[in-house]
């Protein structure tokens, strides 16, 4: 697979669009912010949830969402997905019947940006999940996909206020997803490798955001063993990554990352004082004193 097969394109008027302001002087300015709408998610007959997102992708968010609450399964298969665009809805429509209605009635608003839900049979589909344990991840991959990525024209750069998720097999990173919210983001990635029968072997999940149970959730149910960012930890995210077997590594920017589970996997083969600083250019805003997702 082509590196960033799947890129963000931050010239795209659906997704960032001009607003005018005034500066911290007083003067006129321009600048681009992110778009934000609503997109309503029915699965077959049933309405699920309304999300807001940047609007791209809407067939991948709407699977990985799916897949992620444990309302789709591994062995479905989709009849079809239809989106209307100009009534902001997005219908996954299966061959099994279903009916989610008292699930519906039982879930939990998650921390962070857009925020999203998770409900209350989640922890119940990481039973049982062996993540691969031979999996490694090099130091020097480690460099080369911060370097690769922050480079990467993306709507952060262009607009800011987003989140990024990356899929990545050893320095190459493969599908490029963002979203005003990390929870979006992700699931968009999920849709996609259910939806391109992508399979999780070799695979590692690159994000911006906070590394927080519901992210660790993600990964995990996405089987794939080792979960990088730029910006911190939470001690439940902590505590879930120790129990799933998760390689959990974060703070990653420039020749910095630190890894507080599955460091097993981790090779360290390069020397972090080869790797330069960052340019201010692609620096984004958390930081170690202030770790914001």
């Amino acid at each position: 697979m082509d590196e960033f097969s799947i890129k963000p394109d931050p010239t795209d008027p659906r997704l960032v669009r001009r607003v005018s302001g005034i500066d911290h002087t007083g003067a006129m300015t321009e600048i681009s912010v992110p778009m934000e709408r609503p997109l309503t998610l029915f699965l077959n007959g049933q309405e699920i949830v309304t999300m807001m997102t940047i609007g791209d992708f809407p067939d991948y968010l709407a699977v990985g969402y799916l897949l992620n609450q444990n309302m789709l399964f591994a062995d479905d298969a989709i009849r079809a997905i239809d989106y209307e665009e100009d009534i902001d809805t997005v219908v996954v429509r299966t061959k099994r019947r279903t009916n989610y209605e008292a699930k519906l009635r039982k879930k939990t608003l998650t921390s962070g940006c857009a925020q999203g839900t998770v409900f209350g049979d989640m922890m119940d589909k990481l039973e049982g999940v062996e993540l691969d344990r031979d999996a490694i991840v090099r130091t020097s991959w480690l460099y080369a996909l911060s370097r690769k990525i922050n480079a990467q024209p993306s709507i952060y750069l262009e607009a800011g206020a987003i989140h990024g998720c990356v899929l990545c097999h050893e320095d190459t990173p493969l599908v490029y997803m963002e979203d005003v919210g990390r929870h979006n983001a992700v699931d968009k990635i999920a849709g996609y490798m259910f939806l391109e029968r992508m399979p999780p072997q070799g695979k590692m999940f690159y994000t911006t955001g906070r590394l927080t149970s519901e992210m660790v959730i993600k990964c995990v149910q996405m089987r794939i063993p080792i979960l990088i960012s730029r910006s911190g930890f939470t001690a439940s995210g902590v505590e879930l990554a120790g129990q799933t077997g998760l390689t959990l590594i974060g703070r990653a920017r420039g020749n910095r990352f630190v890894i507080v589970a599955g460091a097993e996997r981790v090779v360290h083969d390069a020397d972090p004082r080869t790797v330069p600083e960052e340019s201010s250019r692609v620096q984004r805003k958390a930081s170690f004193a202030e770790d914001v997702g």
